[in-house]
């Protein structure tokens, strides 16, 4: 474990042993505990100084931002399991009752993480989420991309996707990284936004994405277990999101929540708490305030 001084905020990082996977996590910030599902080095990047003055935000690994020692199977990589690392380092760092959030496909697994651990989480958070990834939802997705969005996006999409198949053929360990970066015309509010730096020293394990993302989350039914989540819930949303589901995918599960508030950012596109961080961090703030 190592301490770091900032002049706006206090970091502690360490690593947290799980079977084969070594798991980081970065606790930054004061104030009520708040764990976000994902990458301990990518997130941290994404959410402001400023809120660290408000929460404690605690970074946490999962198994897909981790190189395995020895040999795993597709059983470690299972979402029970993911989940069960969560509450191991809840556990490890003598967390009582925190906010627990996650972002795009993160989401689905603080969701879960939720309805499995109801009596540790206050407030649960979901940032640019769609209700799976499912045939249904990826064509709702393809149909908004097409009927909503403007040539030069499309053009810049068109541009950027020239330079993907080639990048992925060089470094395929990288897929998911270079995927990411030659999607910003559909994951940022700002289409020529360079995301490069945020993904600097991030190591994305490819079994544990292609799993997890690809048939898991596929296949996830989120309204199981909705009816007995006595939570809050916020679910903050891009307007100008093309890369999941639209925003208004969510219309039919509303009604399966006992509490949930819904924010949809109109200069946003997948991020946000980034990308419109001041007003994230008002409305995030004020609903922890007076919810619950």
């Amino acid at each position: 474990m190592s301490q770091l001084g900032n002049a706006d905020y206090f970091v502690e990082r360490g690593t947290i042993r799980s079977g084969s996977f070594e798991l980081g996590y970065s606790i930054e910030g004061s104030g009520k505990p708040a764990l976000v599902i994902g990458s301990s080095i990518y997130y941290p990047r994404t959410f402001s100084a400023e809120l660290r003055r408000e929460l404690k935000l605690i970074f946490v690994d999962h198994r897909g931002f981790s190189k395995p020692v020895g040999e795993v199977t597709k059983s470690d990589y299972a979402l029970d399991v993911i989940l069960a690392d969560v509450e191991l380092i809840r556990q490890h760092l003598a967390l009582s009752e925190i906010v627990v959030i996650g972002h795009s496909g993160h989401g689905y697994m603080a969701l879960e993480y939720a309805k499995r651990y109801p009596q540790h989480v206050t407030h649960l958070v979901i940032i640019a989420t769609g209700p799976s990834h499912s045939a249904a939802h990826a064509k709702m997705t393809e149909e908004y991309w097409r009927e909503a969005v403007c040539p030069e996006r499309k053009a810049k999409l068109e541009s950027d996707l020239q330079l993907l198949y080639d990048e992925i053929a060089a470094a395929p360990e990288k897929r998911f990284i270079t995927y990411c970066i030659r999607q910003g015309a559909r994951s940022w509010y700002d289409p020529t936004f360079d995301a490069t730096p945020l993904w600097s020293d991030v190591h994305v394990n490819m079994d544990m994405f292609d799993y997890i993302f690809g048939e898991v989350f596929r296949d996830i039914e989120i309204a199981n277990g909705l009816a007995d989540l006595d939570i809050p819930v916020l679910l903050a949303l891009g307007r100008f999101d093309y890369l999941v589901a639209p925003y208004f995918a969510w219309e039919p599960y509303r009604a399966s929540f006992r509490d949930l508030t819904v924010r949809v950012f109109d200069k946003s596109s997948h991020t946000p708490q980034l990308e419109e961080s001041r007003l994230f961090d008002n409305e995030l703030l004020h609903w922890i305030a007076t919810s619950g």
